[in-house]
């Protein structure tokens, strides 16, 4: 077996093994150790460059209750709401429709239109920022957030439908014969047949589409402005003056931005796990 368990590994392999996971494990948090950090600490201890020393004193309610009482970030984290939600839904009902028509029906361009959708994601999005903010700024959607949802559920479409696609392409076609034979229509089919056979599939992708759009920086700058439209990514940079940075107001917002994804995971742990390895065994 390949690789061999750690179990069956020799004394000093399990000694290194042991030794070197928590380094490892402490060095990839230790970012967001940092930044746990500097969320409690009062903006005097960056000034005294009190960057990884103890708090000059808790500042825990104070830096997160202005957070949330003397700034815009509840209403960047509602605007989030608004722009990842709706994507989700849209991106993964597209994906479903095109990753049935695509893994069930056999007909002349089938794999062109398949490329299509695959060669999407092979495309760097920064090349795209310009035409895009353009088009937008044409059809009146620049700086709105259905602009934004418009755009996430293209160009996420093309991912979901190679995911959904191939999870369809897995499932027993006898059923959907069966189906067939007893005279089901189509659309009846994809509903009650198809559709709850994809629940593990559709909820590993939800959280991994929602993980995405969540934390989208790059569009969220550019096809967007202020706290009338900007998520929460962008809306953390509103603590930034022109003088002044307050990092540990910043090193709040983002613990609170990233609260949502993280509870999102663990609430749908169990399906997203079986999405993933669906199929992995016979």
């Amino acid at each position: 077996m390949f690789p061999t368990p750690i179990e069956k590994r020799s004394g000093a392999a399990r000694a290194t093994y042991q030794t070197l996971l928590p380094i490892t494990l402490i060095l990839w948090l230790l970012p967001l150790l940092a930044v746990m950090l500097f969320s409690i600490k009062p903006a005097t201890d960056f000034s005294n460059n009190n960057y990884w020393g103890m708090p000059g004193s808790f500042n825990l309610l104070e830096n997160y209750g202005q957070v949330f009482f003397n700034s815009d970030m509840p209403r960047y984290m509602w605007n989030s709401v608004l722009i990842t939600v709706p994507t989700v839904i849209g991106a993964v009902a597209l994906s479903c429709m095109t990753g049935f028509a695509l893994g069930i029906y056999r007909f002349r361009g089938n794999l062109l239109i398949f490329f299509i959708f695959i060669a999407g994601n092979f495309v760097p999005f920064q090349i795209l920022m310009v035409p895009v903010r353009d088009l937008t700024v044409d059809a009146g959607l620049y700086d709105t957030k259905l602009g934004l949802v418009l755009f996430h559920i293209a160009f996420q479409t093309g991912f979901c439908t190679l995911f959904m696609r191939n999870f369809i392409r897995a499932l027993p076609r006898e059923l959907i014969e069966a189906a067939r034979v007893e005279g089901v229509a189509e659309w009846r089919i994809f509903w009650f047949v198809v559709l709850p056979l994809m629940r593990p599939a559709i909820a590993a992708l939800s959280v991994l589409i929602f993980t995405f759009i969540w934390n989208d920086y790059f569009w969220a700058i550019v096809l967007t402005q202020g706290p009338d439209s900007q998520p929460v990514t962008a809306g953390i940079t509103s603590f930034n003056s022109q003088f002044v940075a307050q990092y540990h107001l910043m090193s709040a917002g983002s613990i609170v931005a990233a609260l949502p994804p993280v509870l999102m995971f663990f609430a749908m742990q169990k399906h997203f796990i079986a999405g993933l390895t669906l199929g992995a065994v016979k």
